[in-house]
C-alpha cells in the first residue's frame, strides 16, 4: 500500500471518529462563535506582487522531519510580519506531525487568511475546519470523485470558507474547473510517486479561464522560480520546505518577494 492509500485509510477512520453528536454540537457552537472568515482568494488577488502562501510544516512523508522544533504561533507571526499574503498550516498529525489546534492557537494574532492543509475527504472535516477558525481548506482532486469534490466545495462555501483545489494533471484541472473551483493549486509533485515535474504549472496554467486564481506548489526554491511562473499568469505561490529549513524563514520569505 503506497503512502497516499495509507493516509486516505487513516483519514477515513479519523473522520468516522469525528462523526458523533457531541462533536457535531461542539463544531456548531464553535462556528457560531468564530470571527467572520477572511477571503483567501481576495488576499491572493490583491497582493501587490507575488502572493506567497507561507507554510507551517514540521515534517513530510517524502522528506521526513524538517523542523520539528518550530513554534507554529511564532512562525505564523514571522510570516505575517514579512509579507505573506496567507498562511498554510499542516494539521495532519500522523504523517506530517501537524496539529489541528495550531490554527485556533494562532488565530488571535493572525490577520491574514489561514488555509488548513490536510486530507479533506468527508463533510465532517469541513465542519471541523470552520470550527477551528480557518478561512480556507485544501481539496485534492486526485482523492475525490467528481460528485464528492462538488459537494465538498459547496459545503465549504456555505460555511463562508474558500477552497484551494489542488491538481496535478490536465484531467484533474478539467475536473476542478467543472466543479466550479475559483482558486486552483497546481502541484508539481506527483503525490503517488513523489516525483517532481518542474514545468507542470506552466503546462496547466493556460487552461484556467479569467477569474480563476492560480497557485503553484512544491519545489519553489528561488525568486527566479517565482518570476518564471508569474510570467505564465500564476499569482500565488505555496512555499513550505524552503522556508522552514532556511534557518531564517522571515528573511527567506522576503527574498521571494523582492524583485530583482
Amino acid at each position: 500500500m503506497n503512502f497516499l492509500a495509507k493516509i486516505v485509510e487513516h483519514k477515513l477512520k479519523e473522520s468516522e471518529a469525528l462523526f458523533t453528536p457531541e462533536a457535531t454540537a461542539r463544531f456548531k457552537a464553535a462556528i457560531a462563535a468564530r470571527p467572520a472568515p477572511l477571503s483567501f482568494k481576495a488576499a491572493l488577488d490583491t497582493a501587490s506582487g507575488a502572493a506567497i502562501i507561507a507554510e507551517i510544516k514540521r515534517a513530510s512523508p517524502s522528506k521526513g522531519e524538517l523542523a520539528m522544533h518550530l513554534d507554529p504561533v511564532e512562525l505564523a507571526k514571522v510570516y505575517q510580519e514579512n509579507g505573506a499574503a496567507a498562511l498554510s498550516v499542516l494539521t495532519e498529525v500522523k504523517y506530517f506531525k501537524g496539529d489541528p489546534e495550531f490554527i485556533p492557537r494562532m488565530r488571535p494574532v493572525i490577520k491574514i487568511p489561514i488555509l488548513r492543509k490536510d486530507f479533506i475527504l468527508e463533510p465532517v472535516q469541513v465542519y471541523e475546519t470552520a470550527a477551528l477558525a480557518a478561512d480556507a481548506l485544501l481539496l485534492i482532486v486526485h482523492l475525490l470523485e467528481a460528485s464528492k469534490l462538488r459537494a465538498l466545495l459547496m459545503l465549504t462555501r456555505s460555511l463562508g470558507l474558500e477552497a484551494l483545489v489542488e491538481v496535478h494533471t490536465k484531467e484533474e484541472m478539467e475536473m476542478a474547473l467543472s466543479a466550479g473551483a475559483k482558486v486552483i493549486g497546481i502541484n508539481s509533485r506527483d503525490l503517488t510517486t513523489f516525483q517532481m515535474y518542474p514545468d507542470r504549472a506552466l503546462e496547466l496554467a493556460p487552461m484556467a479561464p479569467k477569474g480563476v486564481t492560480l497557485v503553484a506548489a512544491s519545489g519553489l526554491k528561488t525568486r527566479a522560480d517565482i518570476e518564471r511562473l508569474e510570467a505564465a499568469g500564476i499569482k500565488g505561490f505555496l512555499i513550505g520546505e524552503t522556508l522552514v529549513t532556511s534557518g531564517e524563514p522571515g528573511a527567506k520569505l522576503r527574498e521571494f518577494l523582492e524583485k530583482g
